[in-house]
């Protein structure tokens, strides 16, 4: 008897577990928090994508400038925000739709590299920025929006550059210096990772 109650309440606190990771902060929290990972003058009028209620993926506020914003992922460890260039949009979108059809990450490079050689799916015709925000849990706060001690990273997209066209190196000799990865594809884009605290 003591082994079954031992059992319910075991499965009682995993259903918990798995519904506290998976709260969904309100539209304006989301906003908020997106935003961080803006540049300060675009955060106020950046588009911002995020999850309703029930875990739908939308619109949570049309934009006025040139910036899109994501919301971080409730599904996913820790917070993880990110705002890019709106040139960017037609590249995330597509990979967006592939993530839902269940492709996998190499199936998804595979046939963006594809559509972007065979002209379906357009590049930015220059450098185009994301940038990136991520913090662990118990750094973020659901009810303000606020993210303590988050780390932000740098990514510019240059459509089938390489290192001998930039100069840049295949990894970073020391922390934060700037790199090429997917060099020579349709996804070739510098990395910049400050060094971290």
């Amino acid at each position: 008897m003591m082994k079954q109650i031992f059992f319910v309440i075991t499965l009682f606190c995993i259903a918990l577990q798995a519904n506290a990771q998976t709260v969904i902060p309100a539209a304006d929290i989301q906003i908020k928090t997106a935003s961080l990972a803006a540049p300060m003058d675009k955060q106020a009028g950046a588009k911002v994508y995020g999850y309703t209620s029930d875990g739908t993926f939308k619109t949570l506020r049309n934009g006025t400038n040139d910036f899109v914003c994501i919301a971080d992922d409730p599904k996913k460890e820790g917070i993880n925000v990110s705002c890019y260039h709106a040139d960017l949009e037609p590249f995330m979108e597509r990979g967006r739709v592939l993530t839902k059809e269940g492709k996998n990450q190499k199936e998804i490079f595979d046939i963006r590299e594809k559509e972007v050689k065979g002209g379906q799916l357009a590049m930015p015709k220059q450098p185009s920025t994301l940038f990136s925000l991520s913090g662990s849990a118990e750094n973020y706060d659901s009810k303000t929006g606020d993210v303590k001690d988050g780390y932000l990273r740098y990514v510019v997209y240059i459509p089938f550059a390489t290192a001998e066209t930039t100069g840049l190196p295949l990894k970073p000799d020391v922390p934060g210096m700037p790199w090429i990865m997917d060099p020579g594809t349709h996804r070739a884009h510098i990395m910049i990772n400050p060094a971290k605290k």
